[in-house]
């Protein structure tokens, strides 16, 4: 397990990113259809927009977590 610390390392990066620009973005869309601002589509779906981006922002963030804590403990078991 040692030997992949790296890609956890570089791979729990890249999923917070990943996860905050899914939260931007659901955030964007979710906003603008609540304002009206896409024709033909009910305000109320901007609210699940919102929250389906929301879930899948937590979603990821627990898993960059996850993967913070493994490598916390490799990182103790390699001290001692």
């Amino acid at each position: 397990m040692r030997e992949h610390l790296g890609f956890l390392k570089a791979s729990s990066v890249v999923v917070k990113i990943a996860a905050w620009i899914f939260l931007f973005f659901g955030v964007l869309s979710g906003t603008g259809i609540f304002m009206g601002l896409a024709p033909g589509e009910p305000r109320w779906r901007g609210l699940i927009i919102i929250g389906s981006f929301f879930f899948l922002f937590c979603f990821l963030y627990l898993i960059a977590k996850i993967a913070e804590l493994l490598i916390k403990i490799i990182n103790e078991i390699k001290k001692d």
